[in-house]
């Protein structure tokens, strides 16, 4: 039960509330013990067979006392109004505590659900914080809907199966407790029988609790698979269609579906045994005692009267419901850890990109970034060997080369997306450990070759990570990326939301966007990676005119394949396999007649 108390750790935060909760419970309990114990004078006046009380002691406080005392009052109303008016006043006080029982149990209610429902916020605001921070690195490994998964299913389930289980925490154990005290003062042999069969019955219904808890991990597992392909689905729709395989795919679906409907109908059916199985256990223990409790009876009223011993079998069947409710929430509890696991596994995971104590603040460089000795691997296959690069403050460098020669990666080590294994990376002499994670992002714009937009307004996209910006700058940035144009002819201007990743624009156009977005965060350097090679060449022209001027007066590192875009930076790096095979201007570089000079030519010809 580690992660349960792990998750009640949540609970602290509204400490207040839940001291409040536990108060009024506390009060709805005795309010309940009292409901019943006063059937039994009820009774006893009914059956004739309760012996009128004359005379009492001085009054303590006790509960023979306080029993003595009441006795005395009703014998005292039953002499002087008969025993109509007593039973009258009686029944009055029962209807009196019920209303107390159940008036305070609405206060704990009351109390207990902004308990519940804030700490699944939290649980949520944990997730999301961790899943920004976790280092790209993590999300290579795991599938987005599995992630999705976990972040909405997982925690619906915690919401339904732990949350909902608080109340037993809060109020069952008190009830029990507070019962087993109350039969134990009025029968301490029959409540140690008792005792001996409670046990039993819930060791039957933890049996099938821990079974339960692996099928809930399964279950679990499999829906964030079926997110994972419906995922992969809505992104790869149009591939999916123009292959026709839309009978493929759904197969694949299929099949995960009926897969997971098997593990679902397996644990529901565990689940439904705990309350059958309860009640009959439950009705089984009390016939056993209504057995014993009336042989006592019968042989001796001294140790127990039948107006006693109904009473003992009113309080006992309250006993019930606690214990019930209690092995139901055990069921819960045990399907919700199954969630809980799946969450710890993202909320547990190794933050990889430390950030040290002593960090350094940056906002600007003065003289280099410097690659030393840089080499790095994102599992066994090193994608980046013994790479050494130097990039003055102010000029531009290119990086070219096949597919999966490690240009993107060496730019990603820049910000410390991911951090190096061997060598290190300068900023003026500093490695970019020692400055503070957020101040080093900020110094880099970056511009990719899919232009990542959000389902907002053209003005928030652009404004996007800017804070104090106002409208005259974010108008001024989508001037400077050519973009103002054509967003002055949206049905909105700038509020005309651009729909999913951008889904209403034109692939230029969202490139267009992206850029003036890194011309308004204004950084000192720029990274672009491909930002050209998906376009057309009307838009290509276009971005490439932005881009140009966003470069102005920036350190930029561009990533291209086409080659004709970096012919005028001031050095162009040619990468294979992990490694820098030629350096040098365009012009040099051509003069060479290596590899540069045959990827030049092969993109002139065609």
């Amino acid at each position: 039960m580690k992660k349960f108390t792990k998750i009640l750790k949540y609970i602290v935060p509204y400490w207040r509330k839940a001291i409040l909760n536990i108060s009024f419970n506390i009060l709805s309990i005795f309010f309940s013990l009292f409901s019943v114990t006063m059937a039994i004078p009820f009774l006893g006046i009914l059956f004739k067979n309760e012996s009128l009380v004359a005379s009492v002691e001085p009054f303590t406080f006790s509960v023979a006392s306080i029993k003595e005392h009441f006795y005395y009052f009703l014998s005292q109303m039953i002499m002087d109004k008969g025993a109509a008016s007593a039973l009258f006043f009686v029944s009055i006080l029962i209807v009196l505590m019920t209303f107390f029982k159940t008036f305070f149990k609405y206060l704990a209610a009351y109390f207990l659900s902004p308990i519940r429902n804030g700490v699944v916020r939290d649980i949520r605001n944990s997730i999301y914080t961790k899943t920004l921070n976790l280092p790209l690195s993590y999300f290579s490994e795991e599938r987005k809907g599995d992630i999705i998964s976990r972040m909405t299913s997982d925690v619906q389930e915690i919401e339904w199966s732990i949350m909902n289980s608080l109340e037993m925490i809060f109020r069952d154990p008190i009830s029990i407790i507070v019962y087993l005290g109350a039969l134990f003062f009025m029968s301490t042999n029959l409540t140690l029988f008792v005792l001996v069969l409670l046990p039993l019955s819930g060791l039957i219904i933890g049996q099938l609790g821990k079974k339960l808890r692996k099928k809930s991990f399964i279950a679990q597992t499999k829906m964030g698979s079926l997110l994972s392909i419906m995922e992969e689905t809505l992104g790869g729709l149009r591939i999916i269609k123009a292959f026709s395989a839309e009978a493929k795919t759904s197969e694949k679906f299929y099949k995960e579906n009926n897969s997971y409907t098997r593990v679902m109908i397996s644990m529901l059916r565990r689940r439904d045994l705990a309350s059958p199985l309860s009640e009959f256990l439950g009705t089984a223990v009390m016939v056993v005692i209504m057995w014993y409790g009336s042989s006592l009876v019968l042989t001796d009223q001294s140790v127990l009267t039948s107006q006693e011993f109904i009473g003992y079998l009113m309080l006992f069947y309250l006993l019930i419901a606690p214990v019930k409710s209690f092995s139901s929430a055990f069921y819960n509890i045990q399907k919700g850890m199954a969630s809980a696991d799946r969450i710890d596994e993202i909320l547990l995971s190794k933050q990889e990109i430390k950030e040290k104590k002593n960090a350094k603040s940056i906002s600007d460089f003065s003289s280099s970034i410097e690659y030393k000795n840089v080499t790095f691997s994102y599992i066994k296959d090193t994608v980046l060997k013994d790479i050494n690069i130097k990039i003055e403050k102010g000029k531009k460098i290119a990086l070219v080369g096949q597919s999966g020669s490690g240009k993107s990666t060496l730019v990603d080590l820049l910000p410390r997306f991911y951090d190096l294994l061997k060598g290190d990376i300068l900023i003026d002499g500093l490695s970019v450990k020692d400055y503070k994670i957020l101040d080093l992002r900020n110094l880099m714009g970056n511009v990719n070759q899919e232009a990542i937009l959000f389902n907002d307004t053209v003005y928030n996209n652009i404004a996007f990570g800017v804070d104090d910006a106002i409208e005259d700058q974010v108008v001024e940035a989508a001037k400077v990326a050519n973009a103002h144009e054509f967003i002055e002819k949206m049905p909105e201007g700038y509020q005309t939301n651009i729909g999913d990743r951008g889904s209403k624009l034109s692939g230029g156009q969202r490139q267009r966007i992206s850029i003036a977005r890194a011309v308004l965060k204004n950084p000192p350097i720029m990274i672009l990676d491909e930002a050209t090679s998906a376009l057309d060449t009307e838009s290509e022209r276009l971005v490439q005119d932005a881009l140009e001027k966003l470069m102005k007066n920036r350190t930029s590192i561009v990533i291209a394949h086409r080659l004709s875009t970096v012919v005028n930076v001031d050095e162009i790096y040619v990468l294979r396999d992990g490694v820098i095979i030629e350096k040098g201007k365009h012009s040099d570089l051509i003069k060479i007649d290596g590899a540069y000079k045959r990827l030049y030519e092969l993109q002139s010809f065609s």
